[in-house]
């Protein structure tokens, strides 16, 4: 049979031709779909760049810490001048050890005693952290008093974003916090060596301080171990367990399908209604105390509670039924399938499940502090049933505060948060490429 056409001088197209039109379009089609997808991805990784770049320009300087290394004189006229130590100790614990410390630095820099403005711009270089730091120096060894020992003090804060360069020198004196006296200071300080930078260990050992050069994430940290081990403990076991019944065990019925809907519908629900249901059911009516990475560590368990369930099942549908049926078949009982044939080989999904949700609630804010979480917790927590607070709580409560110095330390924790969370994630795809099995 002859093929079909038409003449070219009509202007219609032969169906060879309308053929080769529609591939064209086709192919054209997909190629603008593979563009869009490009540029979808390009976009999200220019805002994730934009992202990172943000916060890693901010924060990477908190990992430094500028300090002062001066011979300051542990004074026993200003310490223990009526020598009172033997009779009352509490003379060395209230002794006025920034006035000590303010001195050293003046002799350093040449500041005479007579000058009061002088004096009060010195005081100014450093961090009334000070106080505790020589504090605990004479309580460990009060045999200092009268000497002249060498310290290493923290800077101001000021001082320190200063000599960072966050602070623009070139504007007028009156429109920034440090004088034009206290950088000609510091400029000779910087030159003798006595004010460098050093890597500033504070920031993961010091909890919370209205002094941003001493404020840390230490009790944060503490705080967030505590809560991330209760969700584990807690969270796994029930969650695996109520996986397997579900889709091992459990019949098919309305009841099991009522289930499994609200285990998806609880997937979805704000974490702020979990730190409210936290707030009614463990504080108010458990009467646990607020504050407490306990209350905090079940609040977060609860919500962590649907991901695992779904990723568990998800996990166990993945195993093939003819390792079910070849257990069965060979004698084995419902239990022994389970558990010795079923489990082990789903357990890569489990554990990759099980990380994913607690990088999740390692990085929940809101309902954490429903509970009271957002605290000002100094000292570092000894028990889960101790006042703490989060990486999360400590990064929401730093951005709210008004001092320069905060920023970098808000973001310096950001980029702690995102460390845990990479190396979490990184963990649980190790883990998927080690023990998964291909069917």
């Amino acid at each position: 049979m002859s093929q079909v056409s038409t003449s070219p001088a009509l202007g219609i197209a032969t169906k060879p031709e309308r053929r080769d039109i529609g591939l064209r379009r086709r192919y054209a089609a997909e190629r603008r779909f593979r563009l869009y997808g490009m540029a979808a991805i390009a976009f999200g990784l220019l805002f994730l760049f934009l992202l990172l770049f943000s916060v890693v320009s901010k924060g990477y300087t908190a990992f430094q810490q500028t300090m002062i290394t001066i011979p300051i004189e542990f004074s026993e006229q200003i310490i223990d001048k009526n020598n009172e130590r033997a009779t009352n100790p509490q003379k060395l614990v209230t002794a006025n050890y920034p006035v000590v410390a303010r001195n050293a630095l003046a002799k350093v820099l040449g500041v005479s005693e007579d000058d009061r403005a002088g004096l009060k711009a010195v005081n100014g270089m450093i961090s009334d952290s000070v106080r505790v730091q020589l504090r605990n120096l004479v309580t460990a060894d009060p045999s200092i008093i009268g000497t002249t020992q060498t310290v290493t003090v923290l800077a101001h804060g000021d001082l320190d974003s200063a000599f960072k360069g966050q602070i623009d020198l070139t504007v007028p004196e009156t429109n920034r916090k440090v004088s034009d006296k206290q950088v000609g200071w510091m400029n000779q300080l910087a030159e003798s060596g006595a004010l460098s930078k050093h890597f500033n260990t504070g920031l993961f050992t010091n909890g919370a301080s209205s002094r941003p050069e001493a404020a840390g994430v230490g009790v944060a940290l503490i705080g967030s171990l505590y809560m991330m081990l209760i969700v584990l403990v807690l969270s796994l076991p029930i969650g695996v367990a109520a996986s397997i019944y579900l889709e091992e065990f459990a019949p098919k019925n309305r009841f099991t399908d009522l289930i499994e809907v609200n285990i998806n519908n609880l997937a979805a629900v704000p974490s702020i209604v979990y730190g409210l249901l936290g707030l009614a059911v463990f504080i108010n009516f458990a009467g646990f105390p607020r504050s407490a990475a306990l209350v905090g560590g079940l609040v977060l368990t609860l919500m962590t509670l649907p991901t695992i369930i779904i990723a568990t099942r998800a996990a166990l549908k993945a195993v093939p039924p003819s390792i079910r049926s070849a257990a069965l078949g060979l004698g084995a009982s419902k239990m022994q399938t389970v558990f010795h044939h079923v489990l082990p080989l789903a357990m890569p999904g489990i554990l990759t499940g099980t990380i994913i949700g607690l990088a999740h609630a390692l990085g929940e804010t809101a309902p954490l502090l429903l509970i009271g979480m957002v605290a000002f917790v100094a000292d570092v927590p000894a028990t889960p049933m101790d006042p703490a607070t989060a990486l999360p709580v400590q990064i929401y409560m730093w951005a709210n505060e008004a001092e320069r110095a905060f920023v970098e330390r808000t973001s310096g924790a950001i980029i702690v948060l995102l460390i845990f969370l990479i190396l979490m994630n990184v963990g649980a795809i190790l883990l998927r490429r080690r023990f998964e099995r291909r069917w």
